[in-house]
């Protein structure tokens, strides 16, 4: 019986030295990359009123080099009905008096700063002003939305531990994934009345977002466990590394997936933090409008990882059970 030859000190000694400045430049980049290059990239914004008055305000947009993706409306009802239904952040409506911004700093108050200042600065130089009308305002405990978007890690981190814990202590099968589900329902309760009941940041029906905290929760922590049950404990760590460098500073919480460097942003919404997120200000505070999208994929997260769950148990006890008849196979020979 061969012994396991236990690593030499050098190797170790290097793949320290190696791996840990690796981990913090990648750790880096991830955070600061998205931080560093916050900008408009195609951001939904409408324009309103009168066809040749409209037509002039979309042509000074279309000249910030691909800042706005611009969306034109007949009139200021139908803006607002779409900033309602989360099909553009804000909107310019020409009238009479002078032009009107639209913003939902709900949707996210950065985007609604930068707009105002963008359309305020053009305004200025052309010696106008523009009236700012807030159609979907933040909650008064939350203005700038700094709670929502540092709800993000909690719940990362959350559903991290409970995956890892899972894996640890050896749950299998249905067992585990019962118990990712209740660790995760609960997750969402505590979540919910926090910052619902406690701190009144969010602001939509309790339920519907204790389960969009819970459902959150879940897609990591079935992800973790998933793949640690296909690929053993260095799943916890994959999954890990996905979940909190790709997913926690490409989620786009604190502004918008908009401002984001391509591809961060479109990668963020396909994690579970950037869609749990933004399905969370979908349901809190525009009545649920355009949730069909992060709902899918959190749903999709919370199927597969369970389902991975699964899987590996079944594997294991298929070659748990090939063991003994592989023993029995040379004394049947003989």
């Amino acid at each position: 019986m061969s012994a396991t030859r236990p690593i030499p000190t050098a190797r170790r000694l290097l793949a320290v030295v190696v791996l840990v400045p690796l981990l913090a430049a990648l750790a880096l980049w991830a955070f600061a990359w998205p931080a560093a290059r916050t900008a408009p990239r195609d951001l939904p914004l409408g324009v309103a009123g009168p066809a040749a008055a409209a037509a002039q305000v979309e042509e000074r947009l279309s000249r910030r080099d691909g800042a706005f993706e611009i969306h034109r409306y007949a009139d200021e009802t139908a803006a607002r009905d779409a900033i309602e239904d989360r099909e553009v952040y804000g909107a310019v409506v020409v009238t009479e008096q002078g032009p009107r911004l639209l913003t939902a700093s709900a949707a996210s108050p950065t985007v609604a700063q930068l707009l105002r200042q963008a359309v305020n600065g053009q305004a200025a130089a052309e010696g106008t002003q523009v009236a700012t009308v807030d159609v979907v305002p933040a909650p008064e405990n939350d203005p700038r939305g700094a709670a929502l978007g540092a709800s993000v890690l909690p719940l990362t981190m959350a559903g991290m531990a409970a995956g890892a814990a899972v894996t640890l202590l050896g749950m299998r099968g249905m067992r585990a994934v019962a118990a990712l589900v209740g660790a995760s329902a609960l997750v969402g309760l505590a979540a919910a009345a926090i910052a619902h009941s406690w701190l009144g940041v969010l602001t939509g029906d309790w339920w519907a977002e204790a389960g969009v905290l819970g459902l959150a929760t879940l897609a990591v922590s079935g992800g973790v466990a998933g793949l640690a049950a296909l690929l053993g404990p260095a799943g916890i760590g994959l999954a890990s590394a996905v979940v909190m460098l790709l997913g926690n500073p490409f989620s786009g919480a604190a502004g918008a997936p908009q401002l984001l460097p391509e591809p961060a942003g479109a990668i963020g919404q396909w994690l579970p933090p950037g869609a749990g997120a933004s399905l969370l200000r979908s349901v809190s505070y525009f009545d649920g409008a355009a949730a069909t999208g992060p709902l899918l994929t959190l749903v999709w997260w919370a199927a597969l990882g369970p389902g991975a769950v699964l899987l590996g148990a079944a594997l294991k006890s298929r070659a748990r059970e090939a063991e003994p008849a592989a023993g029995r196979e040379p004394a049947l020979a003989g």
